[in-house]
This record gives C-alpha cells, sequence and structure tokens, in this order.
C-alpha cells in the first residue's frame, strides 16, 4: 500500500535544473483514471518547465517545505499544507522550483488522459502524445515535440 511519508520512489531525474524523485503513488494504488505522484525536490531544483495541459487538469498539495510557483500570472512561494488547482488550458500552466534551502515535497494529482498536448510558454514548443502523462511511452507511441504555429 503506498504511503506519503514513507514513498517508495520510482523514478529519478537528474538533469540539472530538473533534479527530483517521483513515487508514483495512483499506479502502486491501481489507480486507472487518476494518477497521483508525490515528488521530493532537493534546493534548486525544479519539477519541469512552465507548462500546460491542455487536456488533464491537476492538483498540487504542499507536503513539505515551501515551493515557488511561477504560472502566467506571476511567482509566489506556497506554504505547507497550501492546495493549489491547474485547470486545463493555457491558464493552467505552471512551474514548481525549489529556491529553499531544504527538499520540498509535493503530491500532485491528475486526470490520466490521453491524447494529450503540453503547450510550453517559455519555448513556444508543443508536446504531443498518445499516451497517458506520467506513464512510460508504448511501443510505437506518437510522441512529438513541435514548434507553435506562428500566431501571426
Amino acid at each position: 500500500m503506498p504511503n506519503i511519508y514513507e514513498p517508495e520512489y520510482d523514478v529519478d531525474r537528474d538533469e540539472p535544473p530538473y533534479v527530483w524523485r517521483r513515487a508514483r503513488l495512483g499506479r502502486a494504488a491501481g489507480s486507472e483514471r487518476l494518477g497521483s505522484s508525490l515528488f521530493r525536490v532537493p534546493p534548486g531544483g525544479t519539477t519541469f518547465p512552465l507548462h500546460a495541459h491542455l487536456h488533464n487538469e491537476e492538483l498540487l498539495v504542499v507536503v513539505e517545505g515551501t515551493p515557488t510557483l511561477r504560472t502566467l500570472d506571476g511567482e509566489r512561494v506556497l506554504a505547507r499544507g497550501e492546495v493549489v488547482a491547474f485547470l486545463a488550458g493555457r491558464a493552467g500552466a505552471h512551474e514548481l522550483r525549489n529556491e529553499s534551502d531544504a527538499d520540498i515535497v509535493v503530491l500532485l494529482v491528475s486526470t490520466m488522459l490521453a491524447p494529450e498536448i503540453n503547450l510550453f510558454p517559455d519555448t513556444g514548443e508543443l508536446w504531443i502524445r498518445d499516451y497517458i502523462p506520467g506513464t512510460d511511452a508504448p511501443p510505437n507511441a506518437v510522441d512529438i515535440h513541435a514548434p507553435l504555429p506562428d500566431a501571426g
């Protein structure tokens, strides 16, 4: 049985600034339509670049520490216990960094819908995939990174 206080981390990323450990709790608990991941991020680490899910909604719960949340509206430091929703679409764009001197731990819960398109506002890139976010790509998956078409 997965536990947020005694997680079994099953994914690590060490490609600065994207440095974290992840416990895929939803998968471990047998969930099919909701994803739930616990991330431990060391000082100086970032989970992912500023991004929006165009098909899936996410909910963030701060378990430990004081992460810095960046959205299209600006930045703010979150406190332990805060809960933030990231709606599907551009307005839900978010980036989570650890600018503190101690690890942060956050729980992310999300819908698990495919296909998914992620928008990266800083780089003007789209990520298109036919598999569920947070899962491993199956053989022959559609997994495309492409520039956003010019708006003008």
